[in-house]
């Protein structure tokens, strides 16, 4: 998600943030909550919200927005919904230029890491690099700040939406993600408590095929001294992967073993 004009960007920068990571929220420059009613306008801010920055084309809007029983003027439709969003953002305070239009579509001229998304990916992003070259410490305090951003389920407000479905799905991965590279870092920087091992029993009950949890689990269970207890998550793993997949512990799962 890349940024659009410079100039325009800059001073929207300073006006709004947009929050998808839960339901939508919406601020102003001084952090104040900016109200935005109504179902379709809300998901024209976080289709837009989607893409920050960046021209989002007319017709795509309409396509997710009205999938089925489009208005007989879909373009017409479209406009007044931007209408009610910058009528929205100016009664809050906010340029309601933030929303711009142009031949091609319409834009949320906001810099990436005025969306929570954006900025989520981007910290959990660095955190997995910090991880990699062996700075775990920087990698704990990236990827928790990264985390930090959720507040719920990924676009709760259009969870119902077709045009959902996918980028949700990729979020709640990408945070499964970061969160295992976090616990990864904490366990290489000592950390092994109560708290991390729940979270790991959480993440293998959801799927019981994944190796890297699992491994994870049998790290942080020996590391705060049940051994038995680490051993016994092994052979389940190895059990499912035999009954489900027909394949035999990962390299990695056995090194852990």
């Amino acid at each position: 998600m890349a940024p659009g004009g410079k100039g325009d960007v800059k001073t929207a920068a300073g006006t709004m943030r947009v929050g998808v990571l839960g339901p939508l929220e919406v601020s102003d420059a001084a952090g104040r909550p900016v109200r935005v009613g109504g179902h379709r306008v809300r998901a024209l801010l976080i289709l837009l919200a989607m893409e920050p920055g960046r021209v989002v084309p007319t017709q795509a809007l309409i396509d997710r927005l009205w999938p089925e029983d489009r208005p007989s003027d879909a373009a017409n439709a479209l406009q007044s919904l931007v209408s009610r969003l910058r009528v929205a953002l100016r009664q809050a305070g906010v340029s309601d230029g933030v929303v711009e239009s142009s031949p091609a579509g319409y834009r949320l001229a906001v810099p990436p890491e005025a969306v929570d998304a954006a900025a989520f990916e981007s910290q959990a992003r660095a955190g997995s690099q910090a991880l990699a070259r062996g700075n775990a410490r920087e990698a704990a305090s990236l990827l928790r700040a990264a985390l930090g951003q959720w507040r719920g389920r990924a676009l709760t407000d259009v969870a119902g939406e077709e045009f959902a479905f996918a980028p949700a799905a990729r979020l709640t991965e990408l945070r499964t993600a970061a969160t295992l590279d976090r616990i990864e870092a904490d366990l290489t920087l000592g950390v092994a408590d109560a708290t991390m091992i729940g979270e790991l029993c959480e993440l293998t009950a959801a799927d019981s095929l994944a190796e890297r949890p699992a491994a994870l689990l049998m790290r942080a269970l020996a590391a705060a001294g049940r051994q038995s207890e680490a051993l016994s998550v092994y052979q389940r793993t190895r059990q499912h992967l035999a009954d489900h997949l027909g394949t035999d512990p990962s390299r990695q799962l056995e090194q852990v073993h």
